[in-house]
């Protein structure tokens, strides 16, 4: 039988998001799996029954010893800007698990590197190529609900991360904001067409106590801020939540002239209904099934095999950042 085809890719960090992604890529064919690294031995193995022919390795330096194409990373957040800045400068391009670095001044520096060496950089927004999000995105872009003034978002999980690292900001960066808040408020620019934003107003919060320090993890937060096109954007998020399901995920749009909604179905994490509204009428833009979870590392593994060269899309990832570190800020 002839190898598969596709670009040669390492994959750094195989938790459970890092094996999906894996697995998404290799069952779709998208991809050859050349190296795999991971500190845990259990999660190497399952990685490995996965990609049975690519080569486990001890360690970050030894996987880029290997004529890669591409890195994927799905390391802890506070992690991805040094191993994304490693790989891009020896040539290789990058799909980063989101957040692509800690604040908006990695962030921006990941993007440099990428711009400078010419090479292929995205960030893992899972949810931007979900069908019912874009369906949303494209009708508030093509103006379909007229102007846009009032933006309300909402990621409530039930359950929360158990890694050490993720209640360490210093490793992840911030709390349920950046590990939650990242997807809808990555929706809300790119919709709006990433306008400056002024008046930023948040709350934030640790097991029902306000925040005292920035050095602290966000447990629930809520956040306001005001666009340059009139528009009032209103964030809460949160791990944790008493929720009476796994959890709440919306995205209201509302326009002079129609409202778009995106929601999660029976608390589900992966189906989404997309529906918009004018009066008393409303339209189903999209519902499940939509297989969407690997689609963004299969689009990047679709544009590397085409090209490798830097793609200034990835500059919405900095947009969303320093929006974030505003709202930290505030």
């Amino acid at each position: 039988m002839s190898p598969p085809a596709g670009p040669r890719l390492g994959f750094l960090g195989l938790g459970w998001i890092g094996r999906r992604r894996l697995r998404g890529l290799v069952e779709a064919g998208a991809c050859r799996a050349v190296a795999l690294a991971d500190p845990s031995p259990a999660a190497l193995a399952e990685a490995r029954a996965i990609a049975p022919e690519a080569r486990p390795c001890a360690s970050m330096e030894e996987l880029l010893t290997e004529a890669l194409d591409g890195l994927v990373i799905a390391t802890p957040s506070g992690q991805h800007a040094d191993q994304a800045l490693a790989a891009l400068s020896r040539g290789v391009p990058v799909f980063c698990q989101k957040p692509l670095a800690r604040t908006g001044a990695e962030t921006r520096e990941v993007i440099e590197a990428a711009r400078n060496r010419d090479r292929l950089l995205a960030v893992d927004f899972s949810y931007r190529p979900a069908l019912a999000f874009e369906r949303v995105i494209a009708a508030v872009r093509e103006e379909r609900l007229g102007r846009v003034y009032s933006v309300d978002l909402v990621f409530h999980n039930a359950y929360g991360p158990d890694k050490g690292w993720s209640k360490d900001r210093t490793l992840a960066g911030g709390g349920c904001l950046i590990d939650l808040g990242v997807h809808l408020l990555d929706m809300a620019m790119l919709a709006l067409g990433a306008p400056r934003v002024s008046k930023v107003h948040a709350a934030l919060f640790a097991s029902g106590e306000p925040l005292r320090t920035l050095g602290e993890i966000e447990d629930f937060a809520q956040a306001s801020f005001e666009t340059e096109t009139g528009a009032n954007v209103r964030i809460a998020c949160s791990w944790w939540l008493h929720a009476g399901q796994d959890a709440i995920i919306e995205a209201i749009f509302r326009g002079t002239q129609g409202a778009a909604t995106v929601h999660n179905v029976n608390g589900s994490f992966f189906d989404f209904v997309a529906e918009l509204s004018r009066g008393t009428s409303r339209e189903v833009l999209a519902s499940p099934p939509d297989d969407w979870e690997a689609r963004a590392v299969k689009a990047w593994a679709g544009r590397l095999a085409r090209s490798n060269t830097f793609d200034p899309s990835v500059e919405s990832a900095a947009v969303v950042a320093e929006l974030i570190d505003r709202i930290y800020a505030a």
